[in-house]
């Protein structure tokens, strides 16, 4: 691996796509939309609202990121299938680059990332292939248009872990992508992660550095399980109804009990009282934030969660990516 390569780490999650590097973090909306390249001006009146990022490369003209689906047709494909670089994933990574530089500056020199993919891309018969199409359509040259302002990056090197993996070293791992010394003991016992996305619950245990198989699995219990619960008649996509529940306009007061017994049954189902002897248990990403309050609560003080926890995984496959090279380099 060449020594300049810029690190990045990748959450490629279905309510957000976060990304993590040196000068820190950022996180997109998840939303996709078609057809939307014509604008609505302003009628008196009214607010005029921000229209969402433009982006324009060889699989199209999309809309990108928070209020997507108010200007285009939404493009809601939540299943495997897009993790092998399907036209919105593209979209999602070309939109998520061009703010990630707007932010922080242009790329001085090629990219190596480390993704974090669900469980359910890294398990099964399709597994490897499932992998080498993920590296495939990512590494290489990437060209598009944000706004009509013309963005490049080249992803020199792709590696792919489980979004829980890049849980468990943002726990481990300082932001130098050292051993925090007081953590590093639970390596070598064990460690639950769960982690609670838009589309999955995932959860594994690593004991003595290894996983442990009977306790990892994932579930379509996410978020999304949520947003599906209160629009039972079907009245929104579940793009717009995420966007009302970010700025905290949407009523879960209903929804929450039932979802958050969803989530409470998958961990059961898979750990029982097992929890009981992991040294510590781990509670990230976007659906944390939602059960802080009382998930942690069941874990009689063995609960973590760490501060960002929706960039918790993507900050942890970064701080990876920095051990690597470390131990590379010596």
């Amino acid at each position: 691996m060449e020594t300049n390569l810029i690190p990045l780490g990748i959450d490629a999650g279905n309510g957000a796509f976060k990304l993590y590097g040196a000068p820190g973090g950022l996180e997109v909306v998840s939303q996709v939309a078609t057809n939307g390249t014509q604008k609505v001006l302003s009628t008196i009146g009214l607010r005029k609202s921000k229209a969402p990022l433009a982006i324009h490369n060889d699989s199209g003209s999309f809309y990108v990121g928070a209020g997507s689906h108010d200007y285009g047709r939404p493009v809601e494909n939540l299943d495997v299938d897009r993790f092998n670089g399907t036209p919105e994933m593209k979209a999602l990574l070309h939109g998520s680059l061009t703010r990630y530089q707007q932010r922080y500056g242009k790329f001085a020199a090629p990219l190596t990332v480390v993704v974090g993919l669900p469980n359910e891309v890294l398990t099964g018969d399709q597994a490897e292939q499932n992998v080498e199409n993920v590296k495939r359509w990512l590494r290489g040259s990437h060209t598009w248009d944000a706004d009509g302002e013309p963005f490049s990056a080249e992803i020199a090197d792709v590696k792919a872990a489980s979004q829980v993996t890049g849980g468990l070293f943002d726990y481990l791992l300082d932001a130098q992508g050292q051993f925090i010394p007081e953590r590093k003991g639970a390596f070598n016992s064990e460690v639950g992660v769960i982690t609670l996305g838009f589309g999955t619950v995932e959860l594994m245990v690593v004991r003595n550095r290894e996983m442990v198989q009977r306790f990892t699995s994932g579930a379509a219990s996410g978020v999304r399980r949520l947003l599906e619960i209160v629009n039972g008649q079907r009245l929104y996509s579940l793009g717009e109804l995420d966007m009302q529940l970010r700025a905290g306009q949407l009523d879960t007061r209903e929804a929450l009990p039932i979802w958050e017994r969803e989530v409470t049954g998958v961990i059961e189902r898979q750990w029982g009282t097992a929890w009981k002897r992991f040294a510590v248990v781990l509670i990230m990403g976007g659906g944390a934030v939602l059960l802080k309050d009382s998930l942690p609560a069941r874990f009689n003080g063995r609960a973590f969660m760490p501060d960002e926890p929706v960039q918790a995984i993507a900050r942890g496959l970064y701080r990876l990516t920095l051990l690597q090279q470390a131990r590379k380099g010596k």
